[in-house]
């Protein structure tokens, strides 16, 4: 690192989570006293604005943005965002490539660029409360799940983008990946199927989850003893730590339907940088330093992070200092399915969890949701950035 005698500062902007926001706010830090003069100010917003909010908003006023691997084509069609392929080092990029937990690298390329670097991977899997639901309890199969959903043991997040996940779970799960065309989301055989397994499940289960997301079911199972297993969200290692929460976390697989595990879709996060940062040269030096095997293994995760470099998932220290977290979910991250990139799928993204949501809550013809369903997606795909690029 060069010393700079100017004082420069940079600003990011993340999530509001120990996972999203401590470990960059603590590596910054650090990096501040190994590259005088530069100081990294992270500021941070809630986890739904991290899914929704424009990219172009922020882009405008912040030099490093944390995002969500479905803003790539976006990124790809605006100019929003600095192309990494142009900037960085082939063999760090090649280190990157090789050592991706399942798609998470990849998922930040798109039409021939790298728009992100995975700092941070994650995709649905199942939790529990291990001084409540022994190992040999745990629901293997999805007939298992419904037994233990109508015992009132389960929890699950229910508002809009995580129905939509879980859908798109199921049916991927089933065979069919969705949005695989322009013109149809998934068949009306397998859609219906779906949304069938969907409603019967969530019909069993405790209204609150309408308005949790995964951090709040997280809390609820670990500030209370009402609830021993959550099947499938967004997986937080954080509660799998001795002393984070009340309660500590299990982490692992999730059942079988049909005799095939479920395929959830690909979350994670990936530490962009604004085409109209302030110095580009320090945030890819940042940005490297975040994103290194090195600091993936010890500061990101000590400081609460959930590392993107696989080193880190099958880390022995790691893995002991929660319970086995990574290595009990590797499996189903290499599997997660990653979801459609093209520049309009937000929009679609948003939409269409309204629309599932409100079939799992309040019920209505699955043909009509699906019909919803073809009618929003084909709508996105011919969404194109206006003006100034947006996202």
């Amino acid at each position: 690192m060069q010393h700079r005698t100017a004082p420069l500062r940079l600003r990011g902007m993340t999530w509001n989570h120990s996972r999203g926001y401590t470990p960059l706010a603590a590596i910054a830090q650090r990096f501040s006293e190994i590259s005088p003069g530069v100081e990294v100010i992270w500021e941070k917003r809630s986890l739904q604005e991290f899914a929704d909010q424009r990219i172009d908003q922020l882009a405008e006023r912040y030099d490093l943005l944390v995002i969500d691997h479905p803003w790539a084509g976006l990124a790809a069609a605006s100019g929003l965002l600095l192309p990494l392929d142009e900037h960085l080092p082939a063999p760090f990029l090649e280190d990157q490539a090789s050592n991706s937990v399942g798609l998470s690298h990849q998922s930040y390329f798109y039409q021939g660029h790298q728009w992100a670097l995975a700092i941070d991977a994650a995709t649905p899997v199942a939790t529990w409360r291990p001084d409540l639901l022994a190992a040999g309890d745990l629901p293997q199969t999805w007939d298992d799940l419904m037994r233990v959903a109508r015992a009132g043991m389960v929890l699950m997040p229910g508002i809009p983008v995580d129905a939509l996940m879980n859908f798109y779970m199921v049916c991927s799960t089933l065979g069919e990946d969705i949005c695989q065309s322009e013109d149809c989301v998934v068949s009306s055989q397998v859609g219906e199927q779906a949304l069938g397994m969907l409603r019967e499940l969530t019909l069993a289960l405790d209204p609150i989850i309408w308005d949790l997301n995964p951090v709040g079911v997280y809390e609820t199972m670990t500030l209370t003893d009402r609830y021993a297993y959550c099947p499938f969200a967004y997986g937080y290692n954080n509660y799998s730590r001795l002393g984070y929460a009340h309660r500590q976390l299990e982490y692992g697989d999730m059942v079988e339907i049909n005799g095939q595990r479920c395929r959830t879709t690909l979350g994670g996060a990936g530490l962009a940088i604004s085409s109209r940062c302030a110095d580009i040269k320090a945030a890819l030096e940042y940005a490297v330093f975040v994103a290194g095997p090195v600091c993936q293994r010890t500061l990101y995760f000590d400081t609460g992070g959930q590392p993107g470099h696989r080193s880190a998932w099958t880390d022995e220290r790691i893995n002991l200092a929660c319970r086995n977290f990574f290595l009990n979910t590797l499996p189903a991250l290499e599997r997660a399915f990653l979801r459609p990139r093209y520049p309009g799928y937000i929009s679609f993204q948003d939409r269409a969890g309204v629309t599932i949501r409100h079939y799992l809550r309040d019920g209505g013809d699955p043909r009509a949701i699906l019909a919803g369903l073809n009618s929003i997606h084909k709508e996105s795909t011919k969404e194109v950035p206006c003006g100034r690029s947006r996202a």
